[in-house]
């Protein structure tokens, strides 16, 4: 268990509030690693930031989703968490279902430290369905060398749609650094849901590192319990550190469905995510997975680094996919951790929560992926307020009058006529983020900025901005650059917060569509999803003036050019979870 004295608590808090540091998912290992089991205390009383809708536990630290799946009609969530505090440290996989992905039960810790090959700490991992429809979940454990090894585990029970047990085999850990094979013991951890071969032979991928190369090292088995590592990795990249939490999942070119991990085929491509430990975000690649050398290609420009494509550009991290067989439809979760700091953590009771489960499909382009919240959470929807169609002239700003600004989903697209007066594009705007950071939310433009002011005080000192700005292409009069911001600079006046400035490009064409935009709004969090799902970016903020009946909502037009906007925006009620 972490404990901090009360000097090294305000240290810690002092150096968070000055952005010196971030409280991140730490990989240290603790020897004194408590089991103590999950507990169902409820949480401190009128909590303005507690979410409504999304998923989180009673209280203390969660991050990672682990292993997410779909048994018997029943949605499963394992998830890192720690029983006993707010901070990192203490890892068990929670475990909650769900029959709808909106309302959650939870259940007992499904792992626990109770093995020598777990029992300094059970880290992230995956499920995979074996043939028959048995889950095995294959997860990181931390045994007493401090090393990170490879661990299964079965249901006790397969006729509980619950999974509420789960049995460790005993010829654990299945997979463990040696000095044969190569391996570094301190980053070798996360392994994929297996896909099975035409050859009938089970593979997987976990991250790892050498030096500072990034490794997807893949292992194949004929029996699910022995594992061989092959002679090559699945993919691997220079310069770009720590693999985390990485992921491996066919998509249809074809079909707006999900496929099965295994599916292969000519109408098939590939993603590979990962989460790089350097610099805590994450990157995808969509490229070619050759089945007859064991290899992943990415397509000519798709990469892992700043310029590379993301799942989200805000606060998203050790993310994870699972079909679901049900619907035919591939699921996103990802972690959402905290901007506020260590003294505001402790105050809340909890740290941390699940982004919104968002579907993920192959754009029509083939070139990046398209997602967008599960259809289930609008049933939340309630006292839907329709915005027609109005011009926004420049400079204006309409409140959006009878939702509950608080937890609410808005769904607005914005129409421009006249395009001829848009700001040509300098050759060093290569950064979105540096470039919303750049032109915010107080820098007028011809083309925006434009969007929506959520969580807004009633003098407007607070307010959090999801904007647009479209500028012309200096290489292309004819082609135009969509910019997509997120502005928490003037969020809250607790300067404790993290309230970092987001931002994408988007791959729409606004001469013949119109930019859409979504945003989730959840008392400590504003999911936005652009250009119908081509760009997401999610950010926490923690107002002190615009909570709970405080807060309003408003579309805005900061440009010199009008707009038109239409869409409808609904309060949502508020979601069964733990």
């Amino acid at each position: 268990m972490m404990i901090f004295s009360l000097w090294q608590f305000c240290l810690l808090s002092l150096l968070l509030s000055y952005g010196v540091i971030e409280l991140q998912a730490s990989h240290h290992v603790y020897s004194n690693l408590q089991t103590t089991q999950l507990t169902s205390t409820h949480p401190q009383a009128k909590d303005p930031y507690r979410t409504g809708y999304h998923f989180q536990p009673r209280k203390n630290w969660i991050n990672d989703p682990n292993g997410p799946l779909i048994y018997k009609g029943i949605y499963h969530l394992f998830y890192q968490y720690n029983p006993s505090s707010v901070v990192w440290g203490n890892i068990v996989w929670a475990h909650s279902t769900s029959t709808d992905l909106v309302n959650w039960i939870p259940h007992e810790a499904a792992i626990y430290p109770s093995i020598l090959s777990d029992i300094n700490g059970c880290w992230s991992g995956s499920v995979t369905i074996l043939p028959g429809g048995k889950p095995a979940i294959l997860y990181t454990g931390i045994n007493p060398d401090k090393e990170q090894v490879q661990n299964l585990a079965f249901p006790k029970n397969l006729s509980d749609p619950f999974l509420r047990e789960w049995v460790k085999v005993p010829q654990n850990p299945l997979m463990a650094p040696t000095q044969a094979n190569q391996i570094n013991a301190s980053s070798f951890r996360d392994p994929t849901t297996a896909w099975l071969g035409p050859d009938k032979r089970w593979r997987l991928i976990i991250g790892s590192k050498r030096n500072q190369r990034g490794l997807a090292i893949l292992y194949r088995s004929k029996d699910f319990m022995h594992w061989t590592k092959a002679k090559h990795p699945l993919y691997s990249t220079p310069k770009n550190g720590m693999w985390e939490c990485p992921d491996f999942f066919p998509v249809s070119k074809t079909k707006l469905l999900g496929l099965d991990t295994s599916a292969i085929g000519p109408d098939v491509k590939h993603v590979l995510k990962v989460s790089l430990d350097n610099t805590r975000k994450e990157y995808y690649t969509i490229g070619t997975y050759n089945v007859s050398k064991d290899i992943y290609i990415p397509d000519d420009g798709s990469i892992e680094s700043d310029s590379g494509l993301r799942y989200d550009y805000g606060k998203f991290y050790a993310s994870k996919t699972f079909f679901d067989s049900a619907k035919n439809r591939r699921i996103l979760w990802g972690w959402i951790n905290e901007s506020s700091s260590v003294s505001g953590d402790i105050k809340k009771g909890w740290s941390g929560l699940q982004a919104i489960p968002r579907t993920i499909v192959l754009d029509k382009s083939g070139k990046q992926l398209v997602q967008w919240p599960v259809v289930e959470l609008e049933k939340l929807r309630t006292k839907e307020v329709k915005l027609p169609s109005t011009l926004l002239k420049g400079g204006s700003l309409h409140e959006v009058i009878g939702v509950t600004a608080a937890q609410a989903d808005v769904d607005v697209a914005f129409e421009i006529s006249d395009l001829k007066k848009a700001e040509v594009t300098d050759p060093s705007w290569t950064n979105a983020q540096l470039l919303c950071s750049k032109k915010g939310t107080s820098v007028k433009g011809a083309l925006g900025p434009f969007g929506l002011l959520a969580f807004v005080s009633k003098d407007l000192k607070e307010k959090t901005a999801i904007f647009y700005r479209i500028f012309k292409s200096h290489n292309n009069n004819n082609k135009y650059v969509v910019l997509m911001c997120s502005d928490q600079s003037r969020s809250s006046l607790n300067p404790d917060n993290d309230m970092t400035t987001y931002g994408a490009f988007v791959n729409v064409d606004p001469l013949y569509e119109k930019l859409s935009l979504r945003s989730l709004i959840d008392h400590s969090i504003v999911e936005s999803f652009g250009g119908k799902g081509k760009a997401c970016i999610t950010a926490r903020v923690y107002p002190t003036l615009a909570v709970d009946g405080d807060t309003h909502l408003y579309a805005f037009n900061y440009g010199s050019e009008s707009v038109k906007i239409a869409g409808s925006a609904w309060s949502m009620k508020t979601a069964k979870i733990n």
